[in-house]
């Protein structure tokens, strides 16, 4: 009954309202939503247990509403990329696969939902940027005992959801350490020059196969994806000094490079002249070789044609020299013991004529004021003292 009631002052003008004659209401109220009767079992009887009866009911009804709730607690959906771990007070009881499912609900067993297909990232040697470093990760040691700074992320996924709860206490911290530890034993075992330039990639291929025999001696659950090189450079205190002997060492390779040019011209070329030198040389060798044995076969044919008939043989022989003597010389020989007057042509041009026409010249000497006979007379004497300067010189 509320408390705005008409009725309110006429039963109770001085006092509360009456708590049996409440709960007795609100015990009808409870089993007419039931269907029941319970609200005339108790008219009458103010003292008896019809209320006592109805609370109990709606007590029963809460209860069934409330262990529904939980009931349907349990259930969960495991989508197609994900998988589900049931535990049980605490302990590993199944990993269910995509769909719908169900599980015995709090505080009985609890469900882990691990997303395998999600691509985490750690960072080393900075957080977030690049340029908000971490030198207690980034600086390292090579090989040749000069200090990098190098920062880089590595992406991996989760291959078993179980071993990647239960099997490490901070599984992100431990890639972190594993790719920390792997990328220092590799750059500790490298060249400077092999890891900030051509070596980059090789370098990132090995620390990737490292970390994944770490974390599979962790049994993690871990899956490495890839490493990526953010940035790797020397410190910056030093990186005036470093570039100046960057600068220095592309001079040394550009001049290398020069040379080596300038040698792969010269050389073939050297070499061209030699090989052609050589051939000259022994076409040569072979000309003489030829002309010596010819010379020699000529002999032995002359030779033989002499033993037959010597005076006409030494009288060939004799001519045929003078001809190739007088044919190369450029003088002209003339008699003048008669003291007869000639008209001299220009003589050098009439012998650039006779050997430019290869043979007896075509203009002819004008006839001089002697008679033909004498010219004759005299050619011909000429011709008998060289033969006889010849006979007499043999």
């Amino acid at each position: 009954m509320g408390l705005n009631d008409p009725q309110w002052g006429n039963k109770n003008s001085g006092g509360p309202p009456d708590l049996e004659e409440l709960l007795r209401k609100l015990n009808e109220k409870v089993a007419a939503m039931m269907g029941g009767k319970g609200g005339k079992g108790g008219e009458g009887k103010p003292g008896g247990g019809g209320a006592i009866k109805g609370f109990g009911g709606g007590i029963g009804l809460i209860s069934a509403v409330a262990a529904l709730i939980w009931v349907g607690s349990g259930f969960y959906i495991v989508d197609a990329s994900q998988r589900g771990v049931v535990l049980r007070f605490g302990k590993l009881v199944e990993m269910t696969q995509p769909g719908p499912r169900w599980h015995l609900p709090f505080p009985v067993e609890t469900v882990e939902i691990v997303n395998l297909s999600q691509v985490r990232t750690v960072e080393v040697g900075y957080r977030d940027n690049v340029k908000n470093k971490m030198l207690k990760e980034s600086l390292m040691l090579t090989e040749d005992e000069n200090i990098i700074d190098i920062q880089f992320a590595v992406q991996y996924f989760l291959s078993d959801p179980s071993e990647y709860l239960f099997n490490n206490r901070m599984p992100d911290e431990n890639v972190r350490q594993a790719a920390e530890t792997a990328i220092r034993e590799v750059v500790g075992k490298s060249k400077m020059d092999f890891v900030l330039y051509e070596g980059r990639e090789q370098v990132a291929a090995s620390a990737t196969k490292l970390i994944q025999d770490i974390l599979n001696r962790y049994k993690s659950g871990i899956l490495i994806s890839k490493l990526t090189m953010q940035n790797a450079q020397p410190p910056e205190q030093v990186q005036a000094a470093f570039d100046d002997a960057v600068k220095a060492g592309q001079d040394r390779e550009r001049q290398k490079n020069e040379g080596q040019a300038y040698a792969n011209d010269v050389v073939p070329r050297a070499r061209g002249t030699a090989a052609r030198l050589i051939q000259e040389s022994e076409g040569y060798k072979q000309s003489v070789i030829a002309n010596a044995e010819g010379d020699a076969s000529r002999f032995k044919q002359i030779l033989v044609e002499y033993e037959k008939a010597p005076a006409v043989t030494r009288e060939r022989m004799y001519l045929d020299m003078m001809q190739q003597v007088m044919g190369n010389i450029s003088k002209v020989m003339v008699d003048q013991k008669n003291g007869n007057s000639l008209l001299y042509l220009p003589l050098d041009k009439l012998v650039e004529s006779t050997r430019a026409t290869g043979g007896v010249a075509t203009e002819v000497l004008p006839a001089p004021a002697t008679t033909q006979s004498s010219d004759n007379t005299a050619a011909q004497r000429a011709r008998d003292s060289l033969l006889s300067r010849d006979r007499e010189a043999r």
